[in-house]
């Protein structure tokens, strides 16, 4: 499974595109598609990105093709996070989210770390390191996952 992007909603939109876009070690640029949205792309250039809408706006099914509406602000927490890969070291990741004010931490989730990143500390993005990401990989696969649990 390939994750291509992500669609979150931000306060800030062009300063939350331009972090993630920098943890990532790519560019955030304007996302002409629906207003006063960004997009984040990775340094790989491969298509991977992630979308930052403001929380004023709603996608939902249109007639032929998604649409937009604009409403309240909806600022509420969800369970809903990504975890995401950067070419950057934890400090270089945990100085660009701090940078923007938000809680950034290394965290321990049993058989790999990852840097914990608030996005305007309400979003959760666990973003991995290249070491990071090479114990993710080894651990994470349905047989470790059944191992670990007993299942």
């Amino acid at each position: 499974m390939g994750l291509l992007h992500l669609s979150i909603s931000a306060r800030d939109p062009k300063m939350a595109s331009g972090v993630l876009a920098g943890i990532m070690g790519g560019e955030a640029m304007p996302f002409p598609p629906f207003p006063e949205s960004w997009i984040a792309f990775s340094e790989a250039d491969d298509g991977s990105a992630i979308e930052v809408y403001p929380l004023t706006h709603r996608i939902y099914p249109g007639d032929e093709t998604i649409a937009c509406s604009v409403r309240a602000p909806d600022n509420t927490k969800s369970f809903v996070h990504a975890a995401i890969t950067s070419p950057h070291a934890r400090r270089k990741i945990m100085d660009l989210a701090q940078s923007a004010g938000w809680l950034t931490r290394i965290c321990n989730r049993g058989p790999y770390e990852c840097v914990e990143v608030w996005v305007e500390n309400r979003l959760l993005v666990e973003v991995l390191d290249p070491d990071m990401q090479a114990d993710y990989s080894k651990s994470m696969s349905m047989q470790n996952w059944a191992d670990m649990f007993g299942l």
